[in-house]
């Protein structure tokens, strides 16, 4: 039995860029069904939220709240992070 092919659209047989109208239209349909979004991970600057955003990638928000206080009054500056180690933040977030 021969598998069978999947025709593509001609938008993905190239990459195209969103235009301007598409990209509004996107965030008002955004902002239409979800006018005042919050996030739910928890972090007190724009560091602790880059590093919650990147453990969220592999965990779940609730499971990164859960590790990230703890990890953040040690560890709450990208020199104080470096200062932990690999093997520290291992640790701390396992």
């Amino acid at each position: 039995m021969k598998p069978q092919t999947v025709k593509q659209s001609s938008r993905s047989k190239k990459k195209q860029m969103l235009n301007r109208e598409e990209i509004s239209e996107i965030f008002r349909r955004f902002s239409e069904n979800k006018p005042d979004p919050k996030i739910e991970l928890d972090y007190y600057s724009d560091y602790t939220l880059l590093v919650a955003v990147i453990l969220s990638a592999q965990a779940t928000d609730k499971g990164v709240n859960k590790i990230t206080p703890d990890l953040f009054i040690i560890a709450d500056t990208p020199e104080k992070m470096l200062a932990l180690g690999e093997d520290g933040l291992k640790e701390k977030i396992k």
